[in-house]
């Protein structure tokens, strides 16, 4: 089910630069008009204490998509990303890389743990606030999510191939 007008999204933001954080934030609106809801983590564990609600993060919503960046400090993000991706209960959660890095590893590595995009920041300001506005578009209003707690529908079964 896509997200109507009104409907508040959760993100989580995976990014220890706090002025791409800002600028991040800043594009998609005031959270009162665009209902976006910007959590950031600024390091690895933060992150997966949010996602997995522990700690300071018990009430913590479970977002609807998440933008992680690759460069983050001690840890690298595709620890991250692996977590994110191996955890059964998290692994439905879009998970968009949001990187300064073009190096084809890093892109290869993310897609081989099921990113479900790989996004180079852009350098100009119009064209990062584009970027995040078209990641909004295509992974919060267009592209239909799991929903956490799916099962099979015996109705509908899954062919195998």
């Amino acid at each position: 089910m896509n997200l109507v007008a009104d409907e508040l999204a959760d993100v989580l933001l995976v990014e220890d630069d706090p002025g791409d954080a800002l600028l991040i934030q800043e594009s998609f609106g005031p959270a009162e008009s665009s209902n976006r809801r910007c959590h950031v983590a600024s390091c690895s564990d933060q992150a997966l204490r949010f996602v997995r609600r522990t700690g300071e993060f018990t009430d913590a919503p479970r977002p609807k998509l998440i933008l992680l960046d690759l460069k983050l400090g001690q840890t690298h993000g595709l620890e991250v990303l692996a977590e994110l991706k191996s955890d059964g209960d998290l692994q439905t959660i879009p998970v968009v890389v949001l990187s300064s890095s073009r190096h084809p590893i890093d892109v290869d590595r993310s897609y081989a743990l099921h990113a479900n995009g790989y996004i180079v920041k852009p350098v100009g300001l119009d064209d990062f606030v584009e970027a995040i506005k078209t990641i909004d578009a295509c992974f919060l209003r267009l592209i239909e999510p799991s929903l956490p707690g799916d099962q099979p529908d015996p109705q509908h079964p899954v062919l195998d191939i």
